[in-house]
């Protein structure tokens, strides 16, 4: 082989590669057949078979141009390799959707795929062959939950949807951790701009696919978020983001204060307990409220669900008291859609998040959350668990 080209090197060894394959299919649809004939069919069954006929199939590795497929008499036997019609092995249109995911837009798919490898995709065409996605989306949206989370984040984050014309809309986005510390998106609802009755509708979703033992909700402070979570979860806590709050205050000191103030606010969230973060909070009072009395009032007004966090293990409070997790989620999400600009409907926004939420889950299965394997930590919840909603029989 050392006098062969490198290129007519690689034709053989394509050619040797694509040869195997159609050897291996034809082996399978010899012992299809046989199947066929011997157990499938009745007994009495007039049938017999009727030798080959030869069909072009194109695969990763090259194209088959007589592979030889067995047929029967009847005509009842069909290969289960791939459909009667079916031309393409189904990499080429696995490869366009996990483009689209990527947040390449349908007119660029088509382009890459045409320059990649000549074949002819229209964006209408890769439209089509990405909405096979849409009766998945339908199956994930109504699969059933587990029953206890210990944690449920809410977060919402804005897309740019064409309908009559462009405008922002919000996607909701739950995430929670389950009873056994695993991080999941629960689910995902596009459309409209976000509000108490939103989420109120995505809460009532939730626990009618069977997510009803919650211990915790955390989320920003959006105003009436938290009732719609107690109406939904009335034996569930309530925490609101440290993180978001101390955003809020920051751009209203002043540039001189900034430091010494946040300091001494940071010495609240993370005390020993939540008594001794309540006395480091009347100290916080008594030095800031007279020169910002609106922010130090704000702060108190809010303390009970900013402090909750202290109530659960402490392995848990890094990820109970800040809704962060979600925030890198739905971060990576408007990274995957920013490229597409203006997406075209709630269809092709639906489309992406799905195939990236479906990806964060089988990411995050059975990779518990810091903390939330502990042993301790697990008696703890279960002994809350049950003391609000009784056994998980």
């Amino acid at each position: 082989m050392t006098n062969v080209p490198q290129n007519a090197y690689n034709d053989l060894l394509d050619n040797a590669v694509t040869q195997l394959i159609k050897d291996k299919l034809e082996l399978l649809f010899r012992e299809e057949i046989k199947n066929f004939m011997e157990v499938e069919q009745s007994e009495n069954a007039r049938n017999f078979r009727n030798g080959y006929y030869e069909r072009t199939y194109d695969t990763r590795y090259g194209k088959i141009d007589d592979l030889r497929v067995p047929r029967d008499r009847n005509g009842e036997f069909h290969t289960q390799l791939f459909e009667p019609y079916q031309r393409r092995e189904g990499w080429l249109e696995e490869a366009v959707i996990q483009m689209y995911k990527g947040g390449m837009s349908t007119r660029e798919v088509a382009k890459f795929i045409e320059s990649m490898y000549g074949a002819q995709y229209s964006p209408t065409t890769v439209s089509n062959i990405t909405r096979t996605v849409m009766e998945d989306i339908e199956a994930w949206q109504k699969r059933p939950l587990e029953r206890r989370y210990s944690v449920i984040y809410l977060d919402g984050l804005y897309v740019k949807l064409r309908r009559n014309s462009v405008s922002s809309e919000v996607v909701y986005l739950a995430m929670g951790i389950d009873e056994k510390g695993y991080r999941q998106i629960l689910g995902f609802y596009v459309g409209g701009h976000e509000s108490s009755n939103g989420w109120r509708e995505v809460l009532k979703d939730l626990k009618q696919r069977g997510a009803t033992d919650v211990l915790v909700g955390a989320f920003d402070g959006l105003p009436g978020l938290e009732e719609a979570f107690r109406e939904i979860y009335p034996k569930a806590d309530v925490q609101h983001c440290i993180v978001h709050k101390v955003r809020a205050t920051f751009p209203k000191i002043r540039v001189a204060d900034k430091t010494e103030f946040l300091g001494d606010l940071k010495l609240v969230y993370t005390a020993l307990d939540g008594e001794v973060a309540r006395a480091v909070f009347d100290g916080f009072k008594a030095k800031w409220s007279k020169q910002y009395p609106k922010e130090v009032k704000s702060w108190e007004e809010q303390l009970p669900t900013l402090l909750t966090f202290y109530k659960y293990p402490q392995l848990t409070w890094a990820a109970i008291y800040t809704t962060n997790a979600i925030e890198r989620t739905n971060k990576e999400l408007r990274k995957r859609l920013r490229p597409m600009n203006s997406l075209t409907n709630i269809e092709a926004a639906e489309k992406i998040i799905y195939l990236q939420a479906t990806d964060y889950n089988e990411q995050w299965y059975g990779r518990a959350i810091r903390g939330f394997s502990d042993p301790e930590t697990k008696a703890v919840f279960e002994k809350m668990y049950k003391e609000r909603y009784g056994s998980n029989e």
